[in-house]
């Protein structure tokens, strides 16, 4: 954190793809940070967070920052602060950008008053994501965001201070989407001046921008069309996140990348000692035309390199018909939609475009050694709490005579996914936050409440998107066991502070809000709350539990072993 707040302009220092984009924000004098935790994006509400809680800091900056519930939330309040005049960043992971569509649609519709900047954290591969692999690229186009894609840490913080600018300029959100290798890559940042917040907050009136009612909405969109032709006009086509290789000895075959994208193909192209031209796109949405029609003119075939889905393929397809109708185009025919890229991916369609014989050997020769590695899978952490809930719960089926193929278990994302591994093995469904007591609600819908159904549910998760299901599932009366797993905190992504703790693992207390209130006054009548480190009441409660008519909801409350 010393070197993301050091003062020396000019200074070049080591840090994180998200440091930079912190330390972008700084330089560009934002007021406003939200954020709901999220890795791959994690570090940046960390690191702000640990700037909030340097008093001296925060006086200097002017700056406010808070862990939101959830990622509409933070957004929504992010575009408060900036109708009210104060430059903001909101930070989240891709399936936070899921959350928060609903929101952003609009928001891209009715524009902001001051500099907003959406940063979005892909995950290519589900290095930490488990539900999905995601190209939140797709909201570039559905929300006709302008969207700037980094490759390095100078890139995160130039990028970030430049979409500052963009926005003001065009009182419109602008996002930037980086992915798990550069969020999380160390790289050289030179450091310009950080700059102090200094606008008052004040909400001026004006609902012909902000009231997106028909027909005033379907202006707002003329307009928003307008204001994406002008900065593809007057922004991308000219802006320098968009550049070339200079160094070419092949001027027949050109590449076309964008975000990290663009390293692996400079590393493969080191490989082979080529120079082909290659045509950079920091600018993503809107792309900028012209420059690519006139980098694809004249060669004769042209690779498209990039992160998940071909987006930049299907353009460039469209433009070759006036361009250059004899360019040869590849792009996913040789690379994968599936995973990361890898410079070894790369150079195999370089090969294959370029007629060269390709080598990729094994550094390590073993000869005569056979090699048996275990498999070994995630576990829970040595004095995780939840160690006690699913032996708990095995003890009560036990007891009840019951197999666990008797019970369907449900999961959601978070530290007790794990309940789906060895040595517990009971997870039936996972797929999102939120999702967990929805399903469990349709399950005993569908089967007349028959059989047997346990929901585990992080108190994050819970105070994230766990309320509406549980509300659903007693108004409309089904009897599923829920258990929230409170450990005090947002164990899996770092330990993060939550609206229902006293004190984070992360330092400053926060005001509490007690989870069985909440669920009091959604209506549920079963409710206890027990620390499971005593066995026989979990167990004897399970056992109740288990066979109640309505909504049963046990909270577990424990502390996390890194939190105690």
């Amino acid at each position: 954190m010393e070197k993301v707040l050091s003062k020396k302009v000019g200074e070049k220092v080591i840090l994180l793809g998200n440091e930079a984009i912190v330390r972008g924000a700084l330089e560009s004098g934002v007021q406003f940070v939200s954020t709901y935790p999220g890795t791959p994006a994690s570090e940046i509400g960390n690191t702000f967070y640990k700037i909030s809680n340097l008093k001296s800091q925060i006086s200097n900056l002017n700056l406010y920052f808070e862990f939101s519930t959830n990622e509409k939330v933070a957004l929504e309040a992010g575009a408060g602060a900036s109708f009210s005049g104060q430059r903001t960043l909101v930070a989240m992971k891709h399936f936070g950008l899921n959350v928060a569509s609903d929101f952003l649609i609009t928001l891209v519709y009715s524009g902001v008053r001051t500099g907003m900047v959406i940063v979005v954290a892909d995950d290519p591969g589900c290095s930490s994501s488990a539900q999905s692999e995601q190209d939140s690229r797709a909201y570039s186009y559905l929300a006709h965001i302008p969207t700037l894609t980094p490759a390095t840490p100078q890139e995160c913080k130039d990028f970030t201070k430049f979409a500052f600018e963009l926005s003001e300029k065009f009182k419109i959100p602008v996002m930037v989407r980086e992915t798990t290798r550069v969020a999380l890559q160390s790289g050289i940042v030179k450091l310009g001046k950080i700059v102090q917040g200094r606008r008052k907050g004040k909400f001026v009136k004006d609902p012909h921008q902000f009231v997106t009612m028909p027909p005033r909405v379907l202006e707002m969109k003329k307009e928003l069309l307008e204001k994406i032709r002008k900065i593809k006009n007057e922004v991308s086509e000219k802006s320098p996140t968009n550049y070339e290789s200079k160094r070419i000895t092949n001027k027949k075959i050109g590449i076309v990348t964008s975000g990290v994208s663009y390293l692996y193909t400079m590393e493969a192209l080191k490989e082979f000692n080529l120079n082909l031209p290659v045509l950079k796109l920091g600018f993503f949405y809107p792309l900028p035309e012209k420059k690519i029609k006139k980098f694809i003119k004249s060669i004769k075939k042209v690779l498209i390199v990039e992160e998940l889905e071909p987006y930049i393929e299907r353009e460039v397809k469209r433009f070759a018909k006036d361009a250059n109708p004899k360019l040869q185009i590849f792009g996913k025919n040789l690379l994968p939609e599936i995973g990361e890229l890898r410079p070894e991916i790369v150079l195999r369609a370089i090969a294959k475009i370029t007629n060269r014989k390709l080598k990729i050997e094994n550094s390590i020769k073993i000869k005569n050694l056979k090699l048996k590695i275990p498999r070994r899978t995630p576990q829970l952490c040595p004095g995780c709490p939840y160690w006690l809930v699913f032996s708990g719960i095995k003890t009560a089926l036990k007891k009840m005579k019951l197999s666990e193929k008797d019970v369907v278990f449900g999961g959601e994302i978070g530290c007790y996914m794990l309940a789906g591994l060895s040595p517990h093995n009971i997870q039936d469904y996972l797929f999102c936050m939120g999702s967990d007591m929805g399903i469990a609600h349709g399950i005993k819908k569908a089967t007349f409440n028959k059989q047997k159904l346990i929901a585990f549910v992080g108190d994050s998760s819970f105070f994230h998107a766990g309320i509406p299901a549980l509300i659903n599932a007693v108004h409309n009366k089904s009897n599923p066991l829920v258990i929230i797993m409170d450990n005090q905190t947002t164990a899996m992504t770092g330990h993060q502070p939550h609206p229902g703790i006293e004190k984070t693992g992360m330092g400053e207390a926060s005001p509490k809000i007690k989870i069985e209130d909440i669920v009091r006054a959604c209506g549920v009548k079963n409710l206890k709350v027990i620390d499971q480190g005593n066995q026989k009441e979990f167990v004897k409660t399970v056992k109740e539990f288990l066979q109640n008519k309505t909504v049963s909801v046990i909270i577990a409350r424990r502390p996390c072993i890194f939190v105690k």
